[in-house]
């Protein structure tokens, strides 16, 4: 079995225990730069029959997929699955895999960093202090205040339990809402338009598809308190990147924490950098040792199941 990794950059697999067992089920040839395109994803991948994919710059398009004739498994390192064409994947025979739930942990902390790192204006009394000046104004203490998940998957329960945990009283939206799952989780499910009204706090954990595809736009931001702050560590094409710099240059919301962009890595002159009311990190809620050795065993775990005829994590296109 040829098993080739077309994007190890920066480097996670490379090294590792995980690229051994790698190496154990067949051929693996690792690169170490990114595909940023497809004739360079293609000429890597051409002659696969397994592909890890790392980086989601690696764009598994139709016509991709279609020029790689012995391609049967795509293990994808990481929950979103919206750099491949699941439904071209399937048309073609060819499983897809992730690894979810590996960074829940990770990716809550984050959320929960940033929510902190907003309201207590930590980045701005930073760079007063820094700047030679001190801090003014209040900060906004959390708990008490609601908190508002969207998408309640492994990452967004986590962030339900840490939301608890700072006294804040907690609601979700999910496309799936049950009693079963709200009981579970202990959590209200609400519309949600609601939980933008309502909400303190909104945190975003959906994964990227047509349906969440500018999910929250300048509608959406209207409802929102003109105090609310906005999370977002699922992925940049939800939120509507005009509309939330409109809605922080003029007051719509108090803030925002960002781990994700609709172009990454942000632009120089991208006019987020220059408003106050937002802190700004570089897509590296799920960077730490714990998640990344977990998420690379399960890619890897992937592909072994797969080759013994019992895959597992697959994912599968949404219905017609």
């Amino acid at each position: 079995m040829r098993i080739v990794v077309p994007d190890d950059e920066p480097p996670v697999l490379a090294g590792t225990a995980e690229e051994e067992r790698l190496r154990q089920l067949g051929d693996v040839r690792i690169h170490d730069s990114r595909a940023l395109t497809a004739e360079k994803l293609l000429h890597r991948i051409a002659d696969a029959d397994i592909v890890v994919n790392i980086r989601a710059t690696s764009v598994f398009s139709r016509e991709v997929l279609e020029h790689c004739p012995r391609l049967k498994l795509i293990s994808i390192y990481g929950v979103g699955v919206d750099n491949v064409h699941i439904r071209a994947a399937s048309d073609l025979g060819i499983t897809v895999t992730n690894t979810p739930g590996y960074s829940a942990v990770a990716v809550g902390e984050m959320s929960l960093s940033l929510m902190l790192a907003v309201a207590r204006r930590i980045v701005q009394n930073d760079r007063s202090i820094r700047a030679g000046g001190w801090a003014r104004g209040y900060a906004i203490q959390l708990s008490g205040k609601r908190l508002g998940v969207m998408g309640t998957g492994n990452i967004g329960q986590r962030v339900i339990e840490l939301g608890k945990s700072m006294g804040m009283k907690v609601i979700a939206w999910t496309f799936n809402p049950s009693p079963e799952r709200a009981s579970h989780y202990g959590v209200e499910f609400v519309e949600l338009d609601e939980l933008l009204r309502r909400s303190d706090v909104v945190s975003i954990h959906l994964l990227a598809s047509p349906r969440t595809d500018n999910l929250i736009g300048k509608r959406e931001l209207m409802l929102m308190k003109p105090t609310a702050i906005l999370i977002n560590t699922a992925r940049g094409s939800i939120v509507n990147e005009q509309g939330l710099i409109e809605a922080l240059a003029n007051g719509t919301i108090a803030g925002a924490g960002l781990d994700v962009f609709t172009h990454e890595p942000l632009p120089p002159a991208h006019p987020l950098r220059s408003l106050h009311n937002v802190v700004l990190s570089p897509h590296t809620a799920a960077m730490v040792p714990e998640a990344t050795l977990a998420g690379l065993a399960m890619a890897v775990d992937n592909v072994g199941h797969f080759l013994r005829g019992n895959p597992t994590n697959v994912v599968r296109p949404t219905p017609r």
